[in-house]
């Protein structure tokens, strides 16, 4: 009868716990969310996943934002060897202090 006791102690320990950290009231809106579902998820592990903020990012998004950084890295590349171009030229047409002298 001890054994039982001090399990159920361990419980009540743990579900105190869980109370505190709010993991009850996340997981219960989560639940019930997906209870109000009207259509339901085929999958509804990832239904709780994707609402719980454990599901990591879509590959296809992921692919997609990596072919966007290295198109706008190229980019960003491009615009900075143009500003450079264009500030030597402008170099080339500014007198020089000697030349506003004369």
């Amino acid at each position: 009868m001890a054994n039982y006791r001090a399990s159920d102690s361990k419980r009540e320990q743990f579900r105190r716990y869980l109370e505190r950290s709010g993991v009850l009231d996340t997981l219960t809106s989560v639940l019930v969310a997906l209870y109000e579902e009207p259509d339901k998820p085929s999958n509804a592990l990832d239904y709780i996943k994707l609402h719980l903020g454990a599901a990591g990012p879509d590959p296809a998004d992921a692919e997609a934002l990596r072919l966007e950084l290295a198109d706008l890295q190229q980019k960003c590349n491009l615009l900075l060897e143009e500003n450079k171009t264009l500030k030597n030229r402008l170099l080339q047409y500014e007198a020089s202090p000697d030349e506003a002298a004369a």
